[in-house]
């Protein structure tokens, strides 16, 4: 497989193509994640990955460098009731949020946009996450401890609070750490 570009400064995606063995640059993005009224969330996600890819397509750093490999983007989030629940403001938010998940099941959903070139492949990955109940004190230890600030839903489910926290799971584990990686590898490979 080719060299990808990685329009993201997530460490867990960058994790996540590494263990995938893929040859990647990082080439974060500093596009505008907002999207649109009435979209729903999946439309919102892919939104959000479309301007992330988009953005890194006109980076200089990948303009000279040749351009000529794929851009892979992603954006994650969490839906709780139809609502989409973004990064936690501060402290209180993230308890906050991470309170209204508790004991209940919630929808993380991941954008990928595969560019390069006039080609483009879009879509979405949903996994369902049912958390256990969680005591008021484990939250605010969680949130004081990790600092989950720049994840959607304010937590990552690959840290303590997914350890302990976590009853249910249904679909890709690695979708709700940000990256549906296996689907991407298949796209790829089908389509790049």
């Amino acid at each position: 497989m080719r060299q990808i570009v990685l329009a993201s400064a997530s460490p867990r995606r960058k994790t996540l193509l590494e263990w995938a063995e893929i040859d990647f640059e990082v080439i974060a993005s500093h596009a505008d994640e907002t999207f649109p009224d009435g979209f729903t969330p999946e439309e919102a996600a892919i939104h959000v990955a479309n301007g992330k890819a988009r953005a890194v397509e006109a980076d200089r750093r990948y303009v000279d460098s040749g351009a000529g490999r794929p851009i892979v983007a992603a954006d994650t989030m969490v839906v709780l009731d139809g609502e989409i629940i973004g990064k936690p403001a501060d402290r209180a938010d993230a308890i906050s949020i991470l309170s209204r998940l508790s004991g209940r099941k919630h929808l993380v959903i991941t954008g990928v946009v595969i560019l390069e070139g006039e080609k483009s492949v879009n879509f979405s990955d949903v996994t369902e996450v049912t958390f256990h109940e969680i005591p008021y004190e484990g939250i605010c230890h969680y949130v004081d401890r990790y600092k989950p600030f720049d994840k959607a839903g304010a937590y990552a489910i690959q840290e303590w609070i997914g350890v302990i926290g976590i009853k249910g799971i249904h679909g890709d584990f690695y979708n709700v750490m940000g990256l549906p990686v296996s689907r991407v590898v298949d796209t790829l490979h089908r389509h790049f």
